[in-house]
């Protein structure tokens, strides 16, 4: 049987049947096996119930997207059938729980592999155990398609290791009764198999949350304070884990005002300091934003971003928080967003946003988003050593006559730690003249608000993170931002290989925009092309707002993210 290059499982069933553990234990073994792997998972806001999926792309190359679709479906209920059945295509497989769970009926359906395998039946009257019914599930799905039996069961013992032989063992039974059940009964007639590939010892498993706090310690982060809001607490999850080790401190905050509060105190006091939020939370923290912004005190923010407004899908993605980070304090306030495409890229662009933050002494927004933040990827370790890490200008002390907000040529003037000699000066959300006393003319608002905005006038410069992929002869650009990038990267692939010609342009400073190139971008093609996965179609305005390209805006905005073939066909759209 022919190896395949790349696979996308689904497994779908009710919250609590333990969908979500399967999807994260069968991408951690394939990966351990040497695949590259990428997942995205959806569940619902309720603590248990509701369908939940977890989707894992293997692949032996690297993988930029979650796909399109999926090749095999495993469903734990009848409702996970019904949720996946309109997606299923031709060639494509369907495992299903029967007989002995609540699915109505062997299933035959026209160009679908169909394989029975009774998981709640084996789970109770075989091994007497009705919670292992997933891991039967996954058991069955190593057998068929060649995913390492041996790295799964590692990661079993990884995950149970702690609550003892006995749980370990259970498991790992249930597992083998899974594999036997398909060697047994069920004839392999589809088409993928996917080979282990070679193991690579340089390589983590890491979700965007996670890779956010691991980029946040190789800064140099020492405080980090944040309430818990889906999809974001797993950045505080990870920093409590790790942060105390290198001497840092972390507190969980009664809200995410309070949360934010902490952070400025702690970066007043010189510490490198950072919140992570979502949505709500962020709303919740525009005034602080704004003090930060007036204090020019770097703060570091990670919004983690889901549908809105309100409450909204807290477990679903969007990418609806742009004009929030951009334009959500009250007056102007001076402020830089970035957004992280990837996994990898959330460590090295958290990185980025600390330098950031420190050079230019402002508040720094990382906008991810549920999609990235829930996904695990497998990426190369990061080494310390090739890490730029910049810090902020400061004053050794002695200083007399010291000025706080002196008016400098590049707009930035060095901050005191207090305590420093000779340096003591106040630091309100009052506007102030250079030495810091409050002081409210005309002219000093004038120049304090020239002062805080033009610091960044070579922002462009420092940090000229935009990508362009230029083909030759192409009509078309497509400009897209966050986890979006991914999915436009494969889009463009797919789209130049049916005939299309199509350039594409990757910017992860989306405020204030990359005006220069945008503009040198948007020359070059008759129509420029921004998909995003909001209502208004935010960073095309944006973009409209503040250069010369006037973009065709496309959205979706139903809680999941783009394919690649929806914005492929798309292109293809556009250029008609």
């Amino acid at each position: 049987m022919a190896q395949s290059n790349d696979l996308i499982i689904r497994i779908g069933g009710e919250g609590g049947e333990g969908v979500i553990s399967s999807g994260d234990m069968i991408a951690q073994a394939a990966a351990r096996s040497g695949l590259e792997v990428l997942t995205f998972k959806t569940f619902p806001a309720e603590i248990r119930g509701g369908y939940a999926m977890y989707q894992t792309r293997f692949s032996h190359e690297p993988i930029l997207s979650e796909g399109t679709g999926f090749d095999v479906a495993c469903c734990f209920n009848q409702e996970a059938l019904d949720m996946n059945r309109k997606a299923l295509r031709q060639g494509n497989v369907l495992i299903y729980d029967f007989p002995g769970g609540d699915i109505a009926g062997e299933q035959n359906i026209p160009g679908i592999h169909c394989y029975p395998v009774p998981m709640t039946k084996i789970s109770k009257e075989e091994l007497a155990t009705p919670r292992s019914k997933n891991m039967v599930a996954l058991g069955a799905i190593a057998e068929l398609f060649s995913i390492s039996m041996t790295s799964l069961k590692e990661t079993v013992q990884e995950k149970f290791g702690k609550k003892g032989a006995e749980v370990v063992e259970v498991n790992y039974k249930a597992l083998d009764a899974g594999a036997q059940h398909v060697r047994t009964n069920i004839k392999k007639a589809d088409p993928y198999q996917m080979d282990p590939g070679t193991p690579k010892q340089d390589v983590i498993i890491i979700s965007g949350n996670e890779a956010v706090g691991l980029g946040a310690l190789l800064a140099g982060v020492r405080f980090f304070s944040a309430y818990p809001i889906t999809p974001a607490t797993e950045v505080a999850i990870f920093l409590a884990r790790h942060l105390p080790k290198f001497g840092g401190n972390l507190v969980q905050a009664e809200d995410e005002i309070a949360s934010l509060a902490n952070v400025i105190g702690a970066s007043y006091g010189g510490v490198k300091a950072m919140t992570s939020t979502s949505g709500p939370g962020l709303s919740l923290m525009q005034e602080l934003i704004g003090m930060a912004s007036m204090m020019e005190v770097p703060v570091v923010i990670c919004d983690v971003q889901r549908g809105g407004p309100s409450t909204g899908l807290p477990t679903k993605h969007e990418q609806s928080d742009l004009f929030l980070a951009a334009h959500g304090c009250h007056g102007d306030a001076s402020k830089v967003v970035v957004s992280p495409e990837g996994v990898e890229d959330c460590v090295y662009l958290t990185v980025e946003a600390f330098n950031i933050a420190e050079r230019y002494q402002l508040p720094v927004l990382i906008l991810s988003d549920g999609s990235l933040g829930f996904r695990t990827s497998s990426m190369r370790k990061p080494d310390p050593k090739k890490i730029r890490v910049e810090n902020r200008a400061t004053v050794s002390g002695n200083g007399e006559g010291f000025e706080r907000y002196a008016l400098t040529a590049s707009g930035v003037s060095p901050m005191a730690i207090p305590g420093t000699p000779g340096c003591a000066y106040i630091s309100t959300g009052l506007e102030h003249a250079p030495s810091s006393a409050p002081r409210y003319s005309a002219e000093n608002h004038t120049a304090m608000l020239d002062k805080r905005f033009g610091k960044l006038k070579d922002l462009e410069d420092y940090f000229p993170a935009t990508e362009v992929d230029h083909q030759e002869g192409a009509q078309l650009g497509v400009i897209a931002w966050g986890s979006t990038i991914g999915t436009l990267r494969e889009a463009v692939k797919i789209a130049r290989a049916e005939g299309a010609k199509v350039s594409a342009l990757y910017p992860k400073l989306v405020w204030p925009l990359p005006v220069k190139a945008l503009n040198a971008f948007g020359a070059k093609y008759k129509k420029v092309l921004v998909p995003e996965i909001n209502k208004q179609g935010q960073l095309a305005k944006l973009i409209q707002g503040e250069t010369e390209i006037r973009p065709i805006s496309y959205t979706i905005y139903g809680g999941l993210p783009f394919s690649p073939r929806q914005i492929a066909d798309k292109i293809k759209e556009v250029l008609k």
